[in-house]
C-alpha cells in the first residue's frame, strides 16, 4: 500500500510518540507499504518553526533530514496537485491539509491522518 503521512503523523512516527496509534505504527512499519511524506509537510514544518510559536520544535531542514534517514519517500508538489485543491469541497480550511488530500487523490495514496476534519474527505483517508 502507498501511504502518504499527514504532517503530524510523520512527526509522531519519527519520535515514536504515544499519540501515534498502534494501527498507524503497524501500517508505517509494514515492509510491504511505501511510506511517503509530501514537500507540503516539510513546507508546513518550516513555516511553523520559523514563526517560533513553540508548537513546531524542529526546523524544515531537520525534519527533512529525519524523513530521509527514516527511509520515507518524498513527494514533490506538482501543478496537478495544486489544481486539484480547487476541486475539493470546503471541509477543511488548512491549505496544507487540503494539498495533502489532493495529492492523495491524484497519485493515488492512502492519506494517514489523525485530523477528524481531514477524515471527512472520505475516500482514500485512513484515520489513525
Amino acid at each position: 500500500m502507498r501511504l502518504l503521512l499527514d504532517t503530524h503523523v510523520a512527526l509522531w512516527a519519527l519520535v515514536d510518540s504515544p499519540r501515534l496509534s498502534a494501527h498507524a505504527r503497524e501500517l508505517i512499519l509494514a515492509p510491504a507499504n511505501e511510506v511517503w511524506v509530501s514537500a507540503a509537510s516539510v513546507w508546513e514544518i518550516a513555516i511553523k518553526h520559523g514563526l517560533g510559536r513553540g508548537d513546531m520544535p524542529v526546523s524544515g531542514d531537520e525534519a527533512l533530514a529525519w524523513f530521509r534517514r527514516a527511509g520515507y519517500r518524498l513527494l514533490a508538489i506538482a501543478p496537478e496537485h495544486a489544481a486539484a485543491v480547487g476541486t475539493l469541497p470546503p471541509i477543511h480550511g488548512d491549505p496544507f491539509d487540503r494539498l495533502l488530500v489532493a495529492q492523495a487523490r491524484i497519485e493515488p495514496f492512502r492519506l494517514l491522518s489523525a485530523d477528524p476534519q481531514v477524515a471527512l474527505y472520505g475516500e482514500g483517508i485512513v484515520t489513525v
